[in-house]
Protein backbone atom coordinates (compact mmCIF):
# COMPACT_ATOMS: atom_id res chain seq x y z
CA UNK A 1 0.00 0.00 0.00
CA UNK A 2 1.44 3.53 -0.97
CA UNK A 3 1.29 6.09 1.09
CA UNK A 4 -0.30 9.06 -1.12
CA UNK A 5 2.04 11.75 -1.76
CA UNK A 6 1.88 15.08 -0.10
CA UNK A 7 0.73 17.87 -2.51
CA UNK A 8 3.26 20.05 -3.95
CA UNK A 9 4.03 23.22 -2.63
CA UNK A 10 4.11 26.41 -4.48
CA UNK A 11 5.81 28.66 -1.30
CA UNK A 12 9.85 27.94 -0.95
CA UNK A 13 10.48 25.58 2.46
CA UNK A 14 12.39 27.82 3.81
CA UNK A 15 9.78 30.48 3.63
CA UNK A 16 6.75 28.24 4.39
CA UNK A 17 8.71 27.05 7.86
CA UNK A 18 8.96 30.79 8.69
CA UNK A 19 5.72 31.71 7.20
CA UNK A 20 3.67 32.46 10.77
CA UNK A 21 7.00 34.78 11.86
CA UNK A 22 6.96 36.58 8.60
CA UNK A 23 2.70 37.50 9.13
CA UNK A 24 3.96 39.03 12.65
CA UNK A 25 6.03 41.07 10.77
CA UNK A 26 3.32 41.56 8.06
CA UNK A 27 0.96 42.82 10.94
CA UNK A 28 3.28 44.77 12.50
CA UNK A 29 3.98 46.46 9.72
CA UNK A 30 -0.40 47.38 9.21
CA UNK A 31 -0.38 48.07 12.99
CA UNK A 32 1.59 51.89 12.55
CA UNK A 33 -0.47 52.52 9.63
CA UNK A 34 -3.92 51.75 11.89
CA UNK A 35 -2.41 52.50 14.76
CA UNK A 36 -1.68 56.32 13.70
CA UNK A 37 -5.40 56.95 12.35
CA UNK A 38 -7.04 55.28 15.91
CA UNK A 39 -4.23 57.40 18.56
CA UNK A 40 -5.78 60.32 16.10
CA UNK A 41 -9.30 59.48 17.22
CA UNK A 42 -8.65 60.24 20.55
CA UNK A 43 -6.59 63.72 20.25
CA UNK A 44 -8.88 65.12 17.83
CA UNK A 45 -10.80 66.81 20.52
CA UNK A 46 -7.10 68.21 21.89
CA UNK A 47 -6.09 69.54 18.17
CA UNK A 48 -8.63 71.48 17.66
CA UNK A 49 -8.36 73.01 20.81
CA UNK A 50 -6.92 76.61 21.12
CA UNK A 51 -2.78 77.00 21.16
CA UNK A 52 -0.72 76.11 23.10
CA UNK A 53 -2.67 73.10 23.96
CA UNK A 54 -3.60 72.09 20.68
CA UNK A 55 -3.69 73.87 17.25
CA UNK A 56 -7.41 75.41 17.31
CA UNK A 57 -8.22 73.31 14.20
CA UNK A 58 -12.49 74.08 13.06
CA UNK A 59 -14.20 70.81 12.71
CA UNK A 60 -13.79 71.31 8.75
CA UNK A 61 -9.80 71.27 9.59
CA UNK A 62 -10.00 68.19 11.59
CA UNK A 63 -11.74 66.52 8.95
CA UNK A 64 -9.93 67.28 6.39
CA UNK A 65 -6.55 66.53 8.63
CA UNK A 66 -7.83 62.74 8.45
CA UNK A 67 -8.89 62.97 5.10
CA UNK A 68 -5.83 64.65 3.48
CA UNK A 69 -4.46 61.47 4.74
CA UNK A 70 -7.10 58.85 3.28
CA UNK A 71 -7.38 60.49 -0.24
CA UNK A 72 -3.81 60.11 -0.61
CA UNK A 73 -4.03 56.60 1.19
CA UNK A 74 -7.22 55.90 -1.36
CA UNK A 75 -5.67 57.63 -4.46
CA UNK A 76 -2.41 55.69 -4.69
CA UNK A 77 -3.35 52.27 -3.29
CA UNK A 78 -3.33 50.66 -6.80
CA UNK A 79 -0.31 52.30 -7.75
CA UNK A 80 1.16 51.36 -4.97
CA UNK A 81 0.39 47.34 -5.47
CA UNK A 82 1.22 48.00 -9.46
CA UNK A 83 4.81 49.25 -8.41
CA UNK A 84 5.26 46.75 -5.51
CA UNK A 85 4.11 43.39 -8.38
CA UNK A 86 6.93 45.43 -10.60
CA UNK A 87 9.49 46.17 -8.17
CA UNK A 88 9.10 43.81 -5.48
CA UNK A 89 6.95 44.15 -2.96
CA UNK A 90 9.21 43.88 0.13
CA UNK A 91 11.37 47.02 -1.21
CA UNK A 92 7.89 48.64 -1.81
CA UNK A 93 6.91 48.27 1.68
CA UNK A 94 10.15 49.35 3.34
CA UNK A 95 9.91 52.45 0.99
CA UNK A 96 6.49 53.03 2.12
CA UNK A 97 7.60 52.65 5.87
CA UNK A 98 10.48 55.59 5.37
CA UNK A 99 8.11 57.94 4.05
CA UNK A 100 5.68 57.12 6.62
CA UNK A 101 7.97 57.20 9.39
CA UNK A 102 9.46 60.66 7.74
CA UNK A 103 5.91 62.13 7.60
CA UNK A 104 4.75 61.21 11.13
CA UNK A 105 7.98 63.26 12.29
CA UNK A 106 6.90 66.25 10.68
CA UNK A 107 3.38 65.79 11.10
CA UNK A 108 4.40 66.00 15.40
CA UNK A 109 6.20 69.75 14.98
CA UNK A 110 3.28 71.23 12.88
CA UNK A 111 2.29 74.83 13.24
CA UNK A 112 -0.66 75.15 12.17
CA UNK A 113 -3.78 72.70 10.93
CA UNK A 114 -2.89 73.40 7.38
CA UNK A 115 1.14 72.28 8.28
CA UNK A 116 -0.80 69.27 9.86
CA UNK A 117 -2.90 68.64 6.69
CA UNK A 118 -0.01 68.63 4.65
CA UNK A 119 1.84 66.10 6.55
CA UNK A 120 -0.60 64.03 7.13
CA UNK A 121 -1.13 63.37 3.14
CA UNK A 122 2.61 62.66 3.35
CA UNK A 123 1.99 60.13 5.76
CA UNK A 124 -1.17 58.82 3.39
CA UNK A 125 1.64 58.64 0.53
CA UNK A 126 3.78 56.29 2.56
CA UNK A 127 0.91 54.47 3.95
CA UNK A 128 -0.57 54.08 0.12
CA UNK A 129 2.76 51.63 -0.14
CA UNK A 130 2.56 49.94 3.11
CA UNK A 131 -1.16 48.16 3.43
CA UNK A 132 -1.71 46.17 -0.13
CA UNK A 133 2.26 45.20 -0.08
CA UNK A 134 1.72 43.61 3.52
CA UNK A 135 -1.65 41.61 1.96
CA UNK A 136 0.48 40.80 -1.51
CA UNK A 137 3.61 39.45 0.44
CA UNK A 138 0.62 37.29 3.15
CA UNK A 139 -0.63 35.68 -0.26
CA UNK A 140 2.22 35.01 -1.18
CA UNK A 141 4.00 33.22 1.60
CA UNK A 142 1.23 30.90 2.88
CA UNK A 143 -0.61 28.20 0.60
CA UNK A 144 -4.22 28.39 -0.26
CA UNK A 145 -5.58 26.19 2.26
CA UNK A 146 -4.15 28.11 5.25
CA UNK A 147 -4.24 31.53 3.56
CA UNK A 148 -8.37 32.34 5.13
CA UNK A 149 -6.62 31.72 8.64
CA UNK A 150 -3.76 34.21 7.89
CA UNK A 151 -5.88 36.54 6.49
CA UNK A 152 -8.34 35.81 9.40
CA UNK A 153 -5.58 36.70 12.10
CA UNK A 154 -4.08 40.08 9.74
CA UNK A 155 -7.40 41.45 10.38
CA UNK A 156 -7.34 40.69 13.22
CA UNK A 157 -3.67 42.85 13.66
CA UNK A 158 -6.52 45.46 12.47
CA UNK A 159 -8.30 44.93 15.70
CA UNK A 160 -5.27 45.05 17.80
CA UNK A 161 -4.24 48.46 16.42
CA UNK A 162 -7.66 50.15 16.82
CA UNK A 163 -7.52 48.50 20.35
CA UNK A 164 -3.82 49.93 21.56
CA UNK A 165 -4.34 52.61 19.65
CA UNK A 166 -6.72 55.00 21.63
CA UNK A 167 -4.96 54.26 24.83
CA UNK A 168 -1.48 54.58 23.85
CA UNK A 169 -3.22 58.01 22.35
CA UNK A 170 -4.85 58.82 25.94
CA UNK A 171 -1.78 58.41 27.95
CA UNK A 172 0.56 60.47 25.75
CA UNK A 173 -1.87 62.91 25.23
CA UNK A 174 -2.11 62.39 29.46
CA UNK A 175 2.10 63.54 29.92
CA UNK A 176 3.33 64.69 26.51
CA UNK A 177 2.16 67.46 23.62
CA UNK A 178 -0.55 66.32 21.05
CA UNK A 179 2.57 66.13 18.19
CA UNK A 180 3.50 63.05 20.41
CA UNK A 181 0.69 60.58 18.71
CA UNK A 182 2.35 60.77 15.50
CA UNK A 183 6.28 61.01 17.05
CA UNK A 184 5.52 57.49 18.29
CA UNK A 185 5.86 56.03 15.05
CA UNK A 186 9.06 56.71 14.24
CA UNK A 187 10.58 54.01 16.94
CA UNK A 188 8.36 51.43 15.27
CA UNK A 189 8.36 52.43 11.95
CA UNK A 190 12.75 51.92 12.45
CA UNK A 191 11.74 48.36 14.59
CA UNK A 192 9.78 47.02 11.76
CA UNK A 193 12.06 48.07 8.59
CA UNK A 194 14.88 46.19 10.68
CA UNK A 195 12.57 42.80 10.80
CA UNK A 196 11.62 43.62 7.31
CA UNK A 197 15.73 43.73 6.02
CA UNK A 198 16.23 40.08 8.18
CA UNK A 199 12.94 37.96 7.51
CA UNK A 200 10.49 38.48 4.99
CA UNK A 201 11.09 37.46 1.39
CA UNK A 202 10.98 39.20 -1.86
CA UNK A 203 8.06 38.88 -4.46
CA UNK A 204 7.01 40.27 -7.72
CA UNK A 205 4.26 39.21 -10.43
CA UNK A 206 6.02 38.13 -13.54
CA UNK A 207 4.33 39.87 -15.55
CA UNK A 208 3.27 43.31 -13.96
CA UNK A 209 0.32 46.04 -14.80
CA UNK A 210 1.98 49.28 -16.29
CA UNK A 211 1.51 52.27 -14.71
CA UNK A 212 -1.68 54.52 -15.54
CA UNK A 213 -0.43 58.24 -14.05
CA UNK A 214 -3.61 59.56 -15.55
CA UNK A 215 -5.99 57.14 -13.49
CA UNK A 216 -3.98 58.27 -10.51
CA UNK A 217 -4.82 62.06 -11.39
CA UNK A 218 -8.29 61.52 -12.21
CA UNK A 219 -9.15 59.36 -9.21
CA UNK A 220 -7.28 61.78 -6.92
CA UNK A 221 -9.06 64.96 -8.12
CA UNK A 222 -12.48 63.79 -8.33
CA UNK A 223 -12.28 62.59 -4.92
CA UNK A 224 -10.90 65.49 -3.10
CA UNK A 225 -13.24 67.85 -4.99
CA UNK A 226 -16.32 65.72 -4.33
CA UNK A 227 -15.09 65.56 -0.57
CA UNK A 228 -13.99 69.28 -0.25
CA UNK A 229 -17.88 69.79 -1.22
CA UNK A 230 -19.62 67.85 1.22
CA UNK A 231 -17.22 69.13 4.12
CA UNK A 232 -18.11 72.86 2.83
CA UNK A 233 -21.87 71.79 2.75
CA UNK A 234 -21.60 70.86 6.01
CA UNK A 235 -19.55 73.89 7.16
CA UNK A 236 -22.39 76.07 5.72
CA UNK A 237 -25.42 73.77 6.69
CA UNK A 238 -26.12 74.58 3.60
CA UNK A 239 -26.04 71.70 0.73
CA UNK A 240 -27.82 73.74 -1.57
CA UNK A 241 -25.18 76.52 -1.42
CA UNK A 242 -23.71 76.79 -5.59
CA UNK A 243 -20.27 76.58 -4.56
CA UNK A 244 -21.10 73.16 -2.87
CA UNK A 245 -23.42 71.99 -5.75
CA UNK A 246 -20.46 73.11 -8.21
CA UNK A 247 -17.61 71.53 -6.53
CA UNK A 248 -19.71 68.07 -5.72
CA UNK A 249 -20.69 67.89 -9.42
CA UNK A 250 -17.40 68.91 -10.59
CA UNK A 251 -15.97 65.60 -8.33
CA UNK A 252 -18.47 63.48 -10.17
CA UNK A 253 -17.82 64.42 -13.34
CA UNK A 254 -14.05 63.78 -13.13
CA UNK A 255 -15.16 60.12 -11.62
CA UNK A 256 -17.14 59.70 -14.10
CA UNK A 257 -14.51 60.52 -16.74
CA UNK A 258 -11.86 58.52 -14.46
CA UNK A 259 -14.31 54.95 -15.45
CA UNK A 260 -14.35 55.71 -18.77
CA UNK A 261 -10.78 56.19 -19.05
CA UNK A 262 -10.32 53.02 -17.04
CA UNK A 263 -12.43 51.32 -19.33
CA UNK A 264 -10.49 51.79 -22.07
CA UNK A 265 -6.70 51.60 -20.79
CA UNK A 266 -5.01 49.13 -21.63
CA UNK A 267 -3.02 49.36 -18.27
CA UNK A 268 -5.63 50.67 -15.94
CA UNK A 269 -5.00 51.49 -12.39
CA UNK A 270 -8.79 50.00 -11.65
CA UNK A 271 -9.37 46.80 -13.67
CA UNK A 272 -13.52 47.76 -13.91
CA UNK A 273 -14.02 44.29 -15.59
CA UNK A 274 -13.57 43.05 -12.35
CA UNK A 275 -16.69 44.44 -11.20
CA UNK A 276 -18.35 41.97 -13.60
CA UNK A 277 -18.39 39.65 -11.21
CA UNK A 278 -21.58 40.61 -8.62
CA UNK A 279 -19.69 38.35 -5.71
CA UNK A 280 -16.63 40.42 -6.13
CA UNK A 281 -18.74 43.64 -6.64
CA UNK A 282 -20.40 43.23 -3.28
CA UNK A 283 -17.82 42.19 -1.25
CA UNK A 284 -16.17 45.54 -2.26
CA UNK A 285 -18.93 47.10 -1.63
CA UNK A 286 -19.46 46.04 1.84
CA UNK A 287 -15.89 46.85 2.68
CA UNK A 288 -17.03 50.45 1.47
CA UNK A 289 -20.05 50.90 3.59
CA UNK A 290 -19.00 49.39 6.70
CA UNK A 291 -15.84 51.87 6.66
CA UNK A 292 -17.85 54.36 5.67
CA UNK A 293 -20.37 53.91 8.69
CA UNK A 294 -17.41 53.18 11.59
CA UNK A 295 -15.11 56.10 9.92
CA UNK A 296 -18.17 58.39 10.61
CA UNK A 297 -19.41 57.27 13.81
CA UNK A 298 -15.86 56.82 15.51
CA UNK A 299 -15.69 60.70 14.57
CA UNK A 300 -18.77 61.99 16.04
CA UNK A 301 -17.96 59.22 19.64
CA UNK A 302 -15.21 61.16 20.30
CA UNK A 303 -16.79 64.27 20.87
CA UNK A 304 -19.34 62.70 22.39
CA UNK A 305 -17.28 61.01 25.42
CA UNK A 306 -15.27 64.00 25.95
CA UNK A 307 -16.77 67.15 24.92
CA UNK A 308 -20.32 65.99 26.27
CA UNK A 309 -19.82 63.38 29.18
CA UNK A 310 -16.17 64.69 30.39
CA UNK A 311 -14.12 61.61 30.05
CA UNK A 312 -10.24 62.05 29.07
CA UNK A 313 -8.23 60.92 26.40
CA UNK A 314 -6.81 58.05 28.26
CA UNK A 315 -10.49 57.42 29.61
CA UNK A 316 -11.89 57.69 26.20
CA UNK A 317 -9.34 55.40 24.75
CA UNK A 318 -10.13 52.91 27.51
CA UNK A 319 -13.62 53.41 26.31
CA UNK A 320 -13.10 52.45 22.88
CA UNK A 321 -11.65 49.34 23.90
CA UNK A 322 -14.48 46.69 23.06
CA UNK A 323 -14.70 47.94 19.77
CA UNK A 324 -11.34 46.83 18.78
CA UNK A 325 -11.03 44.18 21.21
CA UNK A 326 -14.12 42.09 19.72
CA UNK A 327 -12.63 42.67 16.34
CA UNK A 328 -9.46 41.59 17.84
CA UNK A 329 -10.97 38.20 18.65
CA UNK A 330 -13.63 37.09 16.66
CA UNK A 331 -12.04 38.23 13.56
CA UNK A 332 -9.45 35.42 13.16
CA UNK A 333 -12.61 32.82 14.74
CA UNK A 334 -15.03 34.47 11.64
CA UNK A 335 -14.15 31.69 9.27
CA UNK A 336 -15.70 29.24 11.57
CA UNK A 337 -18.93 30.83 10.60
CA UNK A 338 -18.51 30.61 7.09
CA UNK A 339 -17.24 27.46 6.96
CA UNK A 340 -20.64 26.68 8.52
CA UNK A 341 -23.14 29.38 7.28
CA UNK A 342 -21.61 30.33 4.45
CA UNK A 343 -20.60 34.19 3.22
CA UNK A 344 -23.69 35.79 2.26
CA UNK A 345 -25.61 35.10 6.29
CA UNK A 346 -22.31 35.97 8.05
CA UNK A 347 -21.83 38.86 6.42
CA UNK A 348 -25.54 40.03 5.77
CA UNK A 349 -25.75 39.25 9.72
CA UNK A 350 -22.68 41.14 10.82
CA UNK A 351 -23.86 44.39 8.71
CA UNK A 352 -27.30 44.15 10.22
CA UNK A 353 -25.75 43.58 14.00
CA UNK A 354 -23.37 46.80 13.11
CA UNK A 355 -26.92 49.07 11.97
CA UNK A 356 -28.72 48.01 14.94
CA UNK A 357 -25.30 49.36 16.89
CA UNK A 358 -25.38 52.68 15.65
CA UNK A 359 -29.28 53.18 15.63
CA UNK A 360 -28.22 52.84 19.24
CA UNK A 361 -25.87 55.53 19.21
CA UNK A 362 -29.55 57.59 18.65
CA UNK A 363 -30.73 56.86 22.55
CA UNK A 364 -27.38 57.98 24.24
CA UNK A 365 -27.86 61.06 26.12
CA UNK A 366 -25.95 63.16 28.52
CA UNK A 367 -26.36 60.75 31.43
CA UNK A 368 -27.18 57.42 29.82
CA UNK A 369 -25.15 54.53 32.17
CA UNK A 370 -21.93 54.40 30.45
CA UNK A 371 -21.98 50.43 30.15
CA UNK A 372 -25.05 51.33 27.82
CA UNK A 373 -22.46 52.47 25.73
CA UNK A 374 -19.58 50.01 25.85
CA UNK A 375 -22.36 47.36 25.18
CA UNK A 376 -22.98 49.47 21.75
CA UNK A 377 -18.87 49.18 21.43
CA UNK A 378 -18.71 45.45 22.38
CA UNK A 379 -21.41 44.72 19.51
CA UNK A 380 -20.51 46.95 17.06
CA UNK A 381 -16.77 45.66 16.82
CA UNK A 382 -18.35 41.95 16.57
CA UNK A 383 -20.90 42.97 13.69
CA UNK A 384 -17.20 44.68 12.19
CA UNK A 385 -15.83 41.05 12.50
CA UNK A 386 -17.72 39.50 10.90
CA UNK A 387 -18.03 41.33 8.02
CA UNK A 388 -13.99 42.25 7.19
CA UNK A 389 -13.00 38.60 7.59
CA UNK A 390 -15.00 37.12 4.86
CA UNK A 391 -15.26 39.29 2.39
CA UNK A 392 -11.73 40.04 2.68
CA UNK A 393 -10.97 36.36 1.58
CA UNK A 394 -13.79 36.13 -0.95
CA UNK A 395 -12.02 39.53 -2.64
CA UNK A 396 -8.36 37.99 -2.12
CA UNK A 397 -9.20 34.76 -3.35
CA UNK A 398 -11.08 36.63 -6.77
CA UNK A 399 -7.75 37.27 -8.35
CA UNK A 400 -4.86 34.52 -8.90
CA UNK A 401 -2.28 34.67 -6.58
CA UNK A 402 0.14 36.49 -8.64
CA UNK A 403 -2.31 39.60 -8.73
CA UNK A 404 -2.45 39.82 -5.20
CA UNK A 405 -1.13 43.20 -4.75
CA UNK A 406 -4.11 44.63 -7.35
CA UNK A 407 -6.43 42.15 -4.95
CA UNK A 408 -5.14 44.06 -1.98
CA UNK A 409 -5.14 47.84 -3.22
CA UNK A 410 -8.62 46.92 -4.51
CA UNK A 411 -9.74 46.16 -0.98
CA UNK A 412 -8.14 48.94 0.61
CA UNK A 413 -8.64 51.79 -1.93
CA UNK A 414 -12.53 51.16 -1.57
CA UNK A 415 -11.92 51.21 2.55
CA UNK A 416 -10.54 54.09 2.60
CA UNK A 417 -12.38 55.83 0.33
CA UNK A 418 -15.48 54.38 2.15
CA UNK A 419 -14.09 55.92 5.30
CA UNK A 420 -13.52 59.34 3.55
CA UNK A 421 -16.87 59.63 2.24
CA UNK A 422 -18.37 58.66 5.87
CA UNK A 423 -15.93 61.04 7.67
CA UNK A 424 -17.14 63.97 5.02
CA UNK A 425 -20.44 62.95 4.73
CA UNK A 426 -22.02 62.10 8.32
CA UNK A 427 -18.72 64.37 9.70
CA UNK A 428 -21.00 67.23 7.12
CA UNK A 429 -24.69 66.01 8.70
CA UNK A 430 -23.25 66.76 12.07
CA UNK A 431 -21.59 69.96 11.80
CA UNK A 432 -25.20 71.12 9.63
CA UNK A 433 -27.71 69.58 12.21
CA UNK A 434 -25.84 71.04 14.89
CA UNK A 435 -25.26 74.18 14.03
CA UNK A 436 -29.01 74.69 12.70
CA UNK A 437 -29.90 74.13 16.25
CA UNK A 438 -26.88 75.95 18.41
CA UNK A 439 -27.38 79.47 15.65
CA UNK A 440 -30.27 80.74 18.24
CA UNK A 441 -28.25 80.44 21.13
CA UNK A 442 -25.52 82.28 20.09
CA UNK A 443 -26.97 85.95 20.84
CA UNK A 444 -24.41 86.94 23.82
CA UNK A 445 -21.77 87.07 21.04
CA UNK A 446 -20.55 89.43 18.59
CA UNK A 447 -21.81 89.13 14.63
CA UNK A 448 -18.43 88.05 13.33
CA UNK A 449 -17.59 85.24 16.23
CA UNK A 450 -20.94 83.73 15.32
CA UNK A 451 -20.09 81.63 12.42
CA UNK A 452 -16.90 79.87 13.65
CA UNK A 453 -18.28 79.49 16.91
CA UNK A 454 -21.51 77.55 15.75
CA UNK A 455 -19.08 74.92 13.59
CA UNK A 456 -18.38 72.75 16.25
CA UNK A 457 -19.18 71.66 20.28
CA UNK A 458 -15.23 73.06 20.84
CA UNK A 459 -15.62 75.49 18.93
CA UNK A 460 -18.73 77.14 20.92
CA UNK A 461 -17.26 75.63 24.23
CA UNK A 462 -14.28 77.86 23.62
CA UNK A 463 -16.56 81.25 22.83
CA UNK A 464 -18.79 80.21 26.29
CA UNK A 465 -15.43 79.81 28.29
CA UNK A 466 -14.34 83.24 26.84
CA UNK A 467 -17.78 84.92 27.89
CA UNK A 468 -16.93 83.62 31.33
CA UNK A 469 -20.21 83.84 33.76
CA UNK A 470 -22.29 84.74 30.68
CA UNK A 471 -21.29 81.57 29.09
CA UNK A 472 -22.82 79.45 31.51
CA UNK A 473 -26.14 78.70 29.70
CA UNK A 474 -24.50 77.92 26.47
CA UNK A 475 -22.60 75.12 27.84
CA UNK A 476 -25.83 73.73 28.45
CA UNK A 477 -27.10 74.55 24.84
CA UNK A 478 -23.84 73.48 22.81
CA UNK A 479 -24.67 70.02 24.80
CA UNK A 480 -28.24 69.42 23.70
CA UNK A 481 -27.40 70.54 20.10
CA UNK A 482 -24.61 68.07 19.57
CA UNK A 483 -26.74 65.30 20.66
CA UNK A 484 -29.58 66.12 18.78
CA UNK A 485 -26.71 65.80 15.88
CA UNK A 486 -25.36 62.93 16.82
CA UNK A 487 -28.62 61.04 17.21
CA UNK A 488 -29.31 62.28 13.45
CA UNK A 489 -25.98 61.51 12.13
CA UNK A 490 -26.17 57.86 13.85
CA UNK A 491 -29.27 56.97 12.54
CA UNK A 492 -27.57 57.85 8.34
CA UNK A 493 -24.59 55.56 9.52
CA UNK A 494 -27.12 52.56 10.67
CA UNK A 495 -28.86 53.48 7.03
CA UNK A 496 -26.13 53.20 5.16
CA UNK A 497 -25.07 49.47 7.09
CA UNK A 498 -28.72 48.49 6.40
CA UNK A 499 -27.83 49.59 2.19
CA UNK A 500 -24.59 47.28 2.82
CA UNK A 501 -26.64 44.35 4.47
CA UNK A 502 -29.04 44.18 1.47
CA UNK A 503 -26.44 44.02 -1.19
CA UNK A 504 -24.92 41.31 0.60
CA UNK A 505 -27.71 39.22 1.12
CA UNK A 506 -28.49 39.82 -3.01
CA UNK A 507 -25.08 39.02 -4.06
CA UNK A 508 -22.48 37.41 -1.39
CA UNK A 509 -22.34 33.19 -1.95
CA UNK A 510 -24.44 31.42 0.39
CA UNK A 511 -23.15 28.20 2.42
CA UNK A 512 -20.63 26.30 -0.10
CA UNK A 513 -19.89 22.46 1.26
CA UNK A 514 -16.67 21.82 2.50
CA UNK A 515 -15.55 19.03 -0.15
CA UNK A 516 -16.61 21.85 -2.41
CA UNK A 517 -14.75 24.65 -0.97
CA UNK A 518 -11.42 24.58 -3.32
CA UNK A 519 -13.82 24.27 -6.61
CA UNK A 520 -15.80 27.19 -4.99
CA UNK A 521 -12.74 29.15 -4.35
CA UNK A 522 -11.55 28.71 -7.86
CA UNK A 523 -14.35 30.05 -9.86
CA UNK A 524 -13.94 33.11 -8.06
CA UNK A 525 -11.01 34.36 -10.32
CA UNK A 526 -12.74 33.28 -14.01
CA UNK A 527 -16.20 35.09 -12.15
CA UNK A 528 -14.39 38.58 -11.80
CA UNK A 529 -13.29 38.33 -15.57
CA UNK A 530 -16.31 37.68 -17.29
Amino acid sequence: MTTPAAPARRVPEAVHRRRWVILGVLMLSLLIVVLDNSILNVAIKTISTPAPTGLGATQSELEWAINSYTLVFAGLLFTAGLLGDRLGRKKVLIGGLAVFGIGSALAAFSGSPAELIGFRAVMGLGAAFVMPATLAVLMNVFERDEQPKAIGIWTGGVGLAIAIGPITGGVLLDHFWWGSVFLVNVPIVLFAVALMLWLVPDSRDPKPGRIDPLGVVLSVTGLVLLVYGIIKGGRLADFTDATVLSTVGAGLAVLAVFVVVEKRSDHPSIDVTYFRSKVFSAAIAAVALVFFALMGVTFFAVFYIQSVRGYSPLDTGLLLLPLAATQMIFAPRARLLVDRFGHRATTTGGLVMLAATLAAFALLDADTPIWFLEVVFFLMGTGMAHVMTPVSVVIMQALPREKAGSASALSNTFRQVGGALGIAVLGSVLSAAYRTDIEDELGLLPPGARHAAGESIEATLAAADRLGARGEALVGEAGDAFLHAMHVTALWGAGVAVAGAIVTALFLPGRTPASEGGDRNQELAPAAER
